[in-house]
Order: C-alpha cells, then sequence, then structure tokens
C-alpha cells in the first residue's frame, strides 16, 4: 500500500493499516464508554456533595465525547478493513476519517485538564469511588493521548514531503529536464543525509574520527538506494515476508533430488568452530593488545579448545572500524598455527558489515582478481599488516616451523577470514580456512572459484547472513513487491493469519493471488499493482523489462560465498496436527554449491542458525551421529577437512 498522505505529506503507514491499533482502541473505548455510564446511572441524583454540579456536566460531556470518538473509530476500522494492499481505492475517505478523529483529540485533551483539575481541588468532598473513577478516566486520556503523540513521531516520515514529488507523475513532465534533475538531486542529498543522522544516532556512544564518517556517508547512500524506489510501508514488508515465508514451506514440501551427504566426522570443523565461538576471551601471559572491555574469561578457551596459554602468541582486543579483534595459538594436537578471527561483536563490527560497496583486490600472482566486500577487505588488510609487518606468524613459525596455517572466523570474523587467507596464499600454499557462517555477498565469481582449493565455508539451515548480499536483498524486495501487490486478501488478514502461523504451525494459508494461473511468460512482467508500488524504476527490475542485461547492468555485482560449501540442515518430523515438532534434533551435512544460497529465505531460524553456539551444537551433534550415515557417496578433498 502507498503510505498514507495527510496534511499534505506521506507518513510510514498505510490506510489498511488502522485496522489492529483501531479495534483495540475502540475495544478500549467501548469498556470506558460503559463504565462511566454505569457509574452515573449509580449516581445519578446523588451530586449534591462540593463539586458534585462540575462532576455531573464532566461525566454528560465526558460520555457525548467518547460515543463519537466510538463512532470515528467504528468507521475508522471499517473503512481501513476494505480493498487489498495494492488496491486502496475502497479506502479513500479513510483520510477524511481520520482528519475527524485528530479533531475528536483537542475536545479530549481539554476534558483530560478539566478532570485532572477537578481531582486535585481539594474542595471537592464526593465519594472515594467517584474520585477514583474519574482519576482512572484521566490518567486513561493521558495515556492514549501519549501513546497516540508516540505513535506519529514513529510513522513520521522525514522524507515525506520529499517523495510526494515522485508520487505525481504530472510534476516531472510540466519540468524542464535540468530542473527536474536538480529536483532529484536534492532529494537524494536530503535521503542520504536523513540516513545519516539515523545512523550516526545509533553510533552515539562510540568516538567517531574520519573513518566513521566516511563509512556513514557510504552506508547511508546504500540505505537510501536501497528503499527509494519502493513505496512500501513497514506493514506491507511485514505481510509480505509473511506471505513468502509460506509460499517458500509450499515449496518445500515438494519432493526434492538427493543432495550428497557427508559421511565422515567433521572432528576438525567441530575443533576450530570452538575456537571461533571463545575466541572473545582473553589470557594474562601473552602479546596482548587492546582492552577486553566485554570482561570475558579465559577460561573459556582453555576448556573448550584444550589449548595451554603458553600456546597463545598474540591476542588482539583492538576493536575499531575495519580494525577487528583476532588472535593467534599453536595447536600442537592439530600441528597448526591458529589464526581466529572475531565476528560481530559491536557498532563497530556492524559499521564494518554495512560498508558493503565493492572493491578490487588485485594481488601478484593471483590470475582470478575479483571483487570483494569493501568493508570486510579493509579489516583482512589491518590483520595482514599484523602478521606479516608485525612479524606475528615469522615468530609462530619460528616456534613451530613445521605446522600448517590454519585461518577461521565466524560471520564478520569467517569473511575477514576468507580474504585473509587469500591475501597469505602465496606466501602460504598449504594454509587452510574455515569460515564458518560467513557473509554471502563477499567474493565475486572468479574468486570464490579459486578459493574452492583451500577454503571450505559451513552454512547452518537458513541462516540469513550466509544469503546476504545487495543482489539478494534486491531480489527479495522484488519478490516482497510482487507477493503483496498482487494478494486478494486485506493485510489485517494476513498479519493475523500469519501470526498463527507462526506460533503454532499447521499449514500453510492459501491466499488467492493474481499470479495463479498464470502462465511463466506473463510472470516475467510487472503488473499494473507492482508498478503502483514502485517510486520509480528498481534496479531490481532491470531484468523485468525489455533490455537485456548486456545493455541494463544490474547496480550491484553478484558476490559469493567463499571456497567449498557445507550446509547443515536440521532435520524435523511433522505431527498428525500438521505442526513441525523438533523435539529430537538430527542434522545432515551436505555438500552444496554457491546457487543455493542466492535467495533469502524466511524463517523464524533465520537469525538463530547465524549464531555461533548454535552452529556449534549442531557440528557436535553431527560429530557424535556420523556413524549413522547409510548411503554417501565419497569425494576426494584437497581442503582434508572431513
Amino acid at each position: 500500500m502507498p503510505g498514507l498522505v495527510v496534511f499534505g505529506r506521506r507518513w510510514a503507514i498505510g490506510s489498511d493499516d488502522f485496522v489492529l491499533p483501531g479495534a483495540f482502541e475502540l475495544s478500549l473505548r467501548v469498556l470506558w464508554w460503559i463504565g462511566i455510564l454505569v457509574l452515573y446511572a449509580v449516581h445519578k441524583g446523588q451530586f449534591n456533595c462540593p463539586g458534585g454540579g462540575l462532576l455531573h456536566s464532566y461525566l454528560l460531556v465526558l460520555l457525548v465525547l467518547l460515543a463519537a470518538i466510538i463512532c470515528a473509530l467504528s468507521a475508522l476500522v471499517y473503512v481501513s478493513m476494505q480493498g487489498t494492499i495494492s488496491n486502496p481505492g475502497p479506502r479513500k475517505s479513510l483520510p477524511k476519517l481520520l482528519y475527524t478523529r485528530l479533531l475528536l483529540y483537542f475536545p479530549e485533551f481539554i476534558w483530560a485538564i478539566v478532570g485532572a483539575v477537578w481531582v486535585s481541588d481539594s474542595s471537592v468532598h464526593c465519594e472515594k469511588t467517584v474520585i477514583n473513577a474519574i482519576l482512572g478516566t484521566v490518567i486513561a486520556s493521558w495515556v492514549i493521548i501519549i501513546f497516540t503523540i508516540i505513535g506519529v513521531l514513529i510513522v513520521f516520515d522525514p522524507l515525506g514531503g520529499k517523495k510526494t514529488f515522485y508520487l505525481t507523475d504530472g510534476v516531472n513532465r510540466n519540468l524542464e529536464s535540468s530542473q527536474s534533475g536538480q529536483l532529484l538531486f536534492n532529494v537524494k542529498n536530503t535521503a542520504t543525509r536523513v540516513w545519516e543522522k539515523r545512523i550516526r544516532l545509533m553510533c552515539c556512544c562510540i568516538v567517531q574520527d574520519d573513518d566513521h564518517r566516511v563509512a556513514f556517508t557510504s552506508i547511508a547512500e546504500l540505505f537510501r538506494n536501497y528503499f527509494s524506489d519502493t513505496d512500501l510501508v513497514p506493514s506491507d514488508i511485514a505481510a509480505g515476508l509473511i506471505l513468502l515465508h509460506q509460499e517458500q514451506d509450499k515449496m518445500e514440501s515438494c519432493p526434492k533430488e538427493p543432495e550428497e551427504v557427508l559421511c565422515h566426522s567433521p572432528s576438525s570443523l567441530v575443533f576450530f568452530s570452538s575456537v571461533f565461538v571463545s575466541c572473545g576471551s582473553r589470557p594474562t601471559d601473552s602479546d596482548i593488545t587492546g582492552s577486553d572491555r566485554h570482561n570475558f574469561h579465559f577460561g573459556s578457551i582453555l576448556k573448550i579448545t584444550g589449548l595451554q596459554y603458553r600456546d597463545f602468541i598474540h591476542i588482539s582486543f583492538h576493536n575499531k572500524i575495519y580494525e577487528i579483534p583476532f588472535f593467534v595459538a599453536l595447536d600442537h594436537k592439530k600441528e597448526a598455527i591458529v589464526v581466529a578471527v572475531r565476528g560481530t561483536l559491536s557498532f563497530e563490527d556492524i559499521l564494518t558489515d554495512l560498508s558493503a560497496d565493492c572493491e578490487d583486490l588485485t594481488l601478484e600472482d593471483v590470475l582470478e582478481n575479483g571483487f570483494v566486500h569493501k568493508g570486510i577487505t579493509q579489516a583482512a588488510n589491518y590483520i595482514y599488516q599484523k602478521l606479516i609487518n608485525d612479524g606475528i606468524l615469522n615468530q609462530a613459525f619460528t616456534i613451530a616451523p613445521e605446522y600448517k596455517l590454519v585461518i577461521v572466523g565466524h560471520s564478520l570474523g569467517g569473511g575477514t577470514a576468507s580474504i585473509l587467507a587469500i591475501m597469505l596464499r602465496n606466501s602460504f600454499p598449504t594454509l587452510k580456512c574455515y569460515a564458518f557462517s560467513p557473509p554471502g555477498g563477499l567474493l565475486s565469481k572468479t574468486l570464490a572459484d579459486y578459493t574452492k582449493h583451500f577454503i571450505v565455508s559451513v552454512i547452518l539451515g537458513k541462516d540469513l547472513v550466509a544469503r546476504l548480499s545487495m543482489p539478494n536483498m534486491e531480489d527479495l524486495k522484488r519478490r516482497i513487491v510482487r507477493i503483496v501487490a498482487n494478494c486478494n486478501r486485506p493485510k489485517y488478514q494476513i498479519l493475523l493469519r500469519g501470526c498463527w502461523y507462526e506460533v503454532f504451525g499447521g499449514d500453510p494459508d492459501n491466499f488467492p493471488t493474481e499470479l495463479d494461473g498464470r502462465n511463466q511468460d506473463a510472470l516475467t512482467q510487472p503488473l499494473l499493482a507492482e508498478e503502483s508500488l514502485m517510486v520509480h524504476r528498481s534496479p531490481s527490475y532491470n531484468a523485468l523489462d525489455g533490455e537485456s542485461r548486456l545493455h541494463s547492468p544490474p547496480q550491484y555485482p553478484h558476490l559469493y560465498l567463499p571456497g567449498k560449501i557445507i550446509h547443515i540442515v536440521e532435520e524435523c518430523t511433522s505431527s498428525r496436527f500438521g505442526i513441525i515438532t523438533c523435539d529430537n534434533i538430527k542434522y545432515t551435512a551436505s555438500w552444496s554449491n554457491e546457487t543455493v544460497f542466492s535467495s533469502i529465505l524466511i524463517s523464524p531460524k533465520m537469525i538463530t542458525d547465524h549464531m555461533p553456539d548454535v552452529v556449534l551444537n549442531a557440528l557436535n551433534s553431527l560429530s557424535q551421529e556420523h556413524g549413522s550415515c547409510i548411503s554417501c557417496q565419497t569425494r576426494e578433498l584437497n581442503t582434508n577437512v572431513v
């Protein structure tokens, strides 16, 4: 649903978003009105106490005022229930009803003040029950007014006045090209500044330097580009995610071709995953830089990995944007020098993650140069300089010259470890890298293929981060626009049934859409309903219009996961009531490829599947159950992982 336009500006709320909050307020108002009516009926003719005359008038006016508000809310909720997300026509009278409802706040505000004055008047000596009832009425009025103000602030769109430029087609047509270009430039600048202010506000607790300011601007432009070409409100996105989840679950119930299952023990993976889980802890006798602000205990590393204090060569807790913590340790059991890189744990790390522009990675003697994630590459370069220029690796190999080099990390640490492995590959040809849950938008295709000789990525379930890239986000936006624009059900039904499905399970709903029964060729073109939700042509539609990809390249190049990919999937059973249960969780691991992760999957576990402790538990479970594998194919691995 395009954002509601009232008071001459767009708001981050649709005309069909008043059903649930309106129904909730309506129920409270009805109970409130009944309570006041009972109070008035019980005490009718008994207002002879000091201040009773004002009380009598107060209750009568309050009853009339509440009745008017109830009527306005009833009409508002009823009209908001009409139509669908992409068909706001039946709701065209809603702005007038909204103006009427907002006007009723003024007498309610005045009457709340009158009630507060009456309650606080020391000369009033009416029954305690009456005074308490009026006090409750006054408090309820102020609570509703305060929450309304908070709601208005939440749905306020700082760009609302500017976005009307996109929505008014006549403006573009009547302007000279120079004027139109200048207006568009101003709109983009304003949007970038708004996003930059939001990011600065979220990061207000950290010290900001030039690197932060550059990152803020880069991230702001990224968000502006992503959100500027659609006219969706947050509830539209929620409805779209619900519909996509149910559609996805229906697709997953279809039979699939069997995958190649791993049946060897992932003991090496379990050990190295335990390294990244506890790599935030701090020893007392090692080369340490930075401070342990999070007060982690080094005992966790000793307990999980079995390493000793003397095995640690260098530990860095220094944490800034593009500079993330890591440690170097000797693993005598595996005969390896381990470089473990920490994942996202601070605002600085988040800024590094979000610096998702692409940049060239140029290395000597590497023919597969290509694009890489900018922020993660700078983090990898920081660690590379420490390892080489500060002589940390030289010190480690002086102690154990026959050991092999192993680089590990999770999430941001996994992506950094992968690019660091590419940088160190020429100097250490036998190195191995284990990237646990690395970000999907990391390497171009040529570099991703190059890393299959020495990097293994481990992905659990429907991990969001492993599928996170700008092309995938554009694809998700396109899918959301398509499915919400063509669903024939009102938004409130989608949200209510979706919440029931997410909490209690069952069979996915078969929401009828205009896409049903259409042939594949027709599905490749945007429908009229979809175009109504697009402010202007999105990069995600480059492949959908008449131009080919050669003549209309995508705005964001495709980046992929590093190395060979092991995909771990949780096996669940379905009860006779259709509810999915996972009481006895079992996992299977299979080799996968980067195309499997070319689309974001919607699931309640898309976040939890990324957590390091969940990944470690899955690997431990696989390690214990690897002997039960019945049928699999054996693949010769140069990585010697499994």
